[in-house]
């Protein structure tokens, strides 16, 4: 058996200090995943369809907020700037509206949700470099426990 000289015992009693205490709600009821929650699902260039691991995001956010109390749910289609404005805004609101359907589909309230397009409105810094990041939807979720 290893004995800890003084300097190691006050070195663990140190690290466990560190640590930040959980709550004693979340240790006997658990934290509920039923809060507001924000998610982006990302979408290859010119592209309104699901990739695959874009579906399982959907499934995997669904499958937890199945189980809440859904009050809302806000999807926004985005768009880089490659292209002309009226086919990015035509894109983002196609990619909307797949987001949305696969939510609704995998189980989320429909009459929650709002779906809403920017095209290509903001797509560039302000130094004027284009935002590939911009392929994607932006889910908002207002979901609470359950009464």
């Amino acid at each position: 058996m290893r004995h800890l000289g003084m300097a190691g015992l006050a070195g663990v009693l140190a690290l466990g200090a560190c640590a930040t205490p959980m709550r004693r709600e979340a240790i006997v009821t658990g934290e509920s995943p039923c809060a507001p929650v924000r998610f982006d699902i990302y979408f290859r260039e010119n592209e309104a369809r699901l990739t695959e691991a874009a579906a399982q995001a959907v499934e995997a956010a669904a499958g937890v907020l199945r189980t809440c109390e859904v009050r809302s749910v806000q999807v926004l289609g985005l768009a880089d700037a490659t292209g002309a404005s009226e086919a990015n805004l035509s894109l983002s609101q196609r990619r909307a509206r797949t987001v949305a359907e696969a939510l609704g589909a995998a189980g989320l309230p429909t009459p929650a949700f709002e779906v809403a397009a920017a095209g290509d409105t903001g797509a560039t810094t302000a130094t004027g470099a284009a935002e590939p990041l911009r392929r994607r939807t932006e889910i908002v979720v207002d979901a609470r426990p359950r009464r």
